[in-house]
């Protein structure tokens, strides 16, 4: 059984997971991306040198001149993602409002007001005190212009952010849209498939929310960051799909963590009767809040 942790621990928790995973991440190793790179254009140029006419070399030219641009954009991609992370992690590290606010102020200062990059952050700052802000944020994103993988993500912390709210209608649309088996990363493609079970599980596509929802093991050790997250979808989802031995797991894994957490489901909008009810009789039972406060919340 998991060490049961205390409620700010849990709740310190819940706030990263309300972003939907969009924390800093291991970046891409950008000298690896460049040797290869490098291989790749010189057997190219091998090939072009060898066949003795001029458009092979003027192709491989070409490809040459392709490659340097995406290495100087993708080498700048990185390095803002890594300033932006560092950003996050200190604001994280120092806790509460204080360090949120001198985060954001550094974001605004630093980045300009169209960067893709800084909005997220900011979304993911803003959230913990005010989600409303943090969705206009990100709606502010132009999605058509993004690439597929950057796209997404801002679709699942929106989408996150709309579940968070009791909103699953608005983040079901979202979650249709979100190509989840295009994503490389398998954490990130867990947190995708997380938002999205959530959201069909909430919204009348439990089957679709189950078979999505059990690709991927909550107690894996890689997804650590997004066990809450990952039983907590899993208990909306069979709730759709009246499995009431399945909500029953979800909710006593939850509880290993933390029995506050059964409040995820207690006198909040849009929650399927019978998980309420499951999740407030787990709650009472637990000691962790006296029956009359979890009463008065209905």
């Amino acid at each position: 059984m998991n060490k049961k942790k205390s409620a700010a621990e849990a709740r310190r928790e819940l706030e990263s997971l309300a972003t939907g995973g969009a924390g800093p991440r291991a970046m891409p190793d950008l000298k690896k991306a460049i040797v290869r790179i490098a291989i790749a254009l010189a057997v190219v140029w091998v090939v072009a040198i060898i066949v003795p006419t001029w458009i092979p070399k003027a192709i491989a030219g070409v490809l040459t001149a392709v490659a340097i641009g995406a290495g100087v954009w993708f080498s700048r991609y990185v390095k803002k993602s890594q300033a932006i992370g560092a950003l996050l992690q200190a604001a994280a590290a120092e806790g509460g409002r204080g360090g949120r606010e001198e985060a954001l102020a550094k974001l605004e200062s630093g980045f300009g007001k169209g960067d893709v990059q800084a909005a997220m952050a900011k979304a993911q700052l803003l959230m913990q005190d005010n989600p409303r802000v943090a969705l206009t944020t990100l709606e502010a994103i132009d999605l058509g212009r993004q690439l597929g993988p950057i796209g997404d993500q801002v679709r699942a912390m929106r989408a996150t952010i709309h579940l968070t709210l009791g909103e699953p209608n608005e983040a079901r649309v979202l979650a249709d849209a979100m190509e989840i088996g295009k994503q490389q990363d398998a954490k990130t493609r867990a947190m995708f498939a997380t938002v999205a079970g959530e959201a069909w599980g909430r919204t009348g596509n439990a089957k679709k929310a189950v078979e999505t929802l059990e690709l991927f093991n909550p107690d894996d050790p890689e997804f650590a960051e997004l066990r809450i997250q990952m039983w907590r979808a899993r208990a909306f989802a069979c709730a759709g799909a009246n499995d009431m031995k399945g909500v029953g797991r979800a909710l006593r894994k939850l509880i290993e963590v933390n029995p506050q957490l059964m409040a995820m489901f207690v006198g909040q909008k849009r929650v399927h009767p019978l998980l309420e009810r499951e999740a407030r009789q787990l709650l009472m039972a637990s000691g962790a809040v006296p029956r009359k406060m979890v009463r008065q919340r209905m």
